[in-house]
């Protein structure tokens, strides 16, 4: 014969835990930030991105208007200094194709560096930093990279048949671009970054942004 309990049966009337009225939870949904909400009015409009644009053009022309003014008044000075009168030394030719060898390479470097390292890495050229949006991957949400970056605003060259496919943000639900469309991008507002406040000890704060979870009272 078994030993009962030393502390005598339980009280009565109170039933055995029975299953859980509320279903167990199911995989959470995970939303990806970065991307636009599907609704026009979440990218960026057209005219928001000429502007942009534009902006981005300004530096290219002052630009060649320095260079070539350098290059115009080297030029007058070895002609004026110049034996003959007419044609520049041998000498300040070379000055001459010099400074014209650099101006083809600024000329060159600043839309890479503007459009490929800068733009492929932040989201955004001068222009869109200064009127505050950028460029993301429809798919992830993030920056495409310089290689991608690149090609992008080679592609843009599709666009230019007709002007077509530079208006089509003007009726297009995404306001995307030919080129925008072939490398699966769009233009979204860029929200202002705000300092991440320090974090309290033990409790790890956010990498950037505000902190959407109080830490421990003080």
């Amino acid at each position: 014969m078994g030993q009962g309990s030393p502390y005598g049966p339980g009280p009565a009337g109170y039933p055995a835990p029975g299953p859980s009225p509320y279903p167990a939870p199911g995989p959470s949904t995970q939303w990806n930030y970065g991307l636009p909400a599907p609704n026009p009015h979440a990218y960026t409009p057209w005219l928001t991105r000429v502007l942009a644009s534009v902006i981005d053009q300004i530096p290219m022309f002052v630009i060649f208007l320095v260079g070539y003014g350098v290059i115009a008044g080297i030029t007058i000075a070895a002609t004026s200094g110049s034996s003959s009168g007419d044609e520049p030394s041998g000498g300040a030719v070379a000055v001459i194709v010099l400074a014209f060898l650099v101006l083809m390479a600024v000329t060159f470097a600043f839309p890479v560096w503007n459009f490929g390292y800068r733009q492929g890495k932040t989201g955004q050229s001068i222009g869109k930093q200064v009127m505050k949006f950028k460029v993301i991957s429809e798919k992830t949400g993030q920056p495409i990279g310089f290689g991608l970056s690149l090609l992008r605003q080679i592609v843009h060259i599709v666009d230019g048949f007709f002007y077509i496919g530079y208006l089509m943000p003007l009726w297009d639900g995404k306001r995307q671009t030919i080129a925008d469309k072939i490398m699966t991008t769009v233009c979204v507002p860029a929200p202002a970054t705000t300092p991440a406040p320090p974090a309290y000890p033990g409790y790890p704060g956010p990498q950037g942004g505000l902190n959407p979870y109080p830490g421990p009272p003080r």
